[in-house]
């Protein structure tokens, strides 16, 4: 069997993508390309995890400086045209899509070619790329319900979106975390963490806070500012606070988590996807710069379930660490969080997925 998966941009996409590969070659499949678009996280990240990946020259349509799509038909046409020369080449059983612009060439070739296509569709509101692929898709995997407004019902199947195994039991981990990042047993700790780039608001709202941030003595504090913020922070008078570690991004999400009391982060839907499988209580910041706002509408699927708290990412610099703090300090609503948020967890949801697609294959 061989499958090509395609999509990414964002570790939203990039780490569902690896988790499933993971699965299938879990399974014997050994035949597994990656295609994704040059110059974006996939690059880097899926050669790391251990597989072969092919990148096109495609970008995505802006939606507000539209001088910027002037070169946008080119840059399909040449991705369309490797997209069909890597596929015949290859030659998939199946292939998936898990968004991202990269993956419109990929699937659409596939598709014309009459070869089995599947989505994976991580967020409450679809991105367009899915949304056109998804009248001749074959199968449509969502985390969400109420999905039928933007898919057609029979092909969708609800399974949550597939994240790392190692993320399935952090528990006995704590005291490994501990030494890792150099903390105190004793005291509480806070994760901030703004993605797989980094989110400048939340940094700015960490910024405004540094007297606040100073007095703290019973906190130690986890602060992922992303690779490209890196530099102004590391020299930064809280990166000197002994209590604060300042990362431009953490590899061992699994000791992060573990170490959490609190999380503050974005609404992306891999995030909000890990913490219902860790069930750690957060207050959640949604970006205001993706398309139809559907990290709002992801985290209000949280804030609805009381599984989160929501600060909106216009009021961070006032509310976001005095609400984590707050937080922090109830341990009743933690308690109450952290069960909410489990009982909306899907840990299956790669081996469901995985055996769908198998299925489909074989039929």
């Amino acid at each position: 069997m061989k499958i090509i998966i395609s999509g990414g941009g964002t570790g939203g996409h990039v780490y569902p993508a690896i988790a499933i590969a993971n699965e299938l070659k879990s399974r014997g499949i050994k035949d597994i390309l990656f295609v994704g678009a040059e110059g974006k996280l996939e690059m880097e990240k899926v050669p790391k995890a251990g597989y072969p990946i092919e990148g096109l020259k495609i970008r995505g349509f802006h939606r507000t400086r539209k001088w910027r799509n002037l070169l946008f038909p080119f840059y399909l046409i040449g991705s369309l045209l490797k997209a069909r020369k890597i596929i015949e080449k290859f030659g998939p059983d199946i292939v998936i899509g898990v968004g991202g612009y990269a993956s419109g060439p990929t699937l659409k070739i596939a598709q014309w070619k009459s070869i089995p296509t599947v989505i994976q569709e991580q967020n409450s509101y679809p991105g367009v790329t899915n949304k056109l692929l998804a009248k001749e898709a074959n199968k449509i995997f969502v985390a969400y319900n109420n999905m039928k407004r933007f898919f057609s019902d029979d092909k969708l199947l609800l399974t949550g979106n597939p994240v790392r195994k190692d993320l399935l039991d952090i528990t006995h981990l704590k005291q490994e975390a501990i030494g890792f990042f150099d903390f105190d047993l004793n005291k509480k700790t806070i994760l901030i963490c703004g993605g797989s780039l980094g989110a400048r608001s939340l940094n700015l709202a960490m910024d405004s806070q540094q007297k606040k941030l100073a007095s703290l003595e019973n906190v130690q504090i986890i602060w992922q500012v992303g690779k490209i913020y890196y530099d102004q922070y590391k020299e930064h008078a809280i990166a000197k606070m002994k209590h604060v570690r300042v990362l431009p991004f953490i590899d061992r999400m699994d000791l992060a988590y573990a170490v959490a009391d609190v999380i503050i982060g974005r609404a992306g839907a891999l995030t909000l996807s890990e913490l219902m499988l860790i069930a750690k209580p957060a207050v959640l910041v949604p970006s205001p710069n993706v398309a139809e706002d559907h990290q709002t509408k992801n985290a209000m699927s949280l804030v609805d379930a009381h599984a989160a708290v929501l600060v909106k990412d216009s009021e961070a610099n006032d509310k976001m660490l005095d609400a984590a703090l707050t937080l922090l300090d109830d341990q009743q609503a933690q308690k109450s969080l952290g069960a909410n948020l489990k009982a909306l967890a899907k840990p299956n949801a790669t081996e469901q997925i995985v055996t769908e697609i198998m299925k489909l294959v074989k039929s």
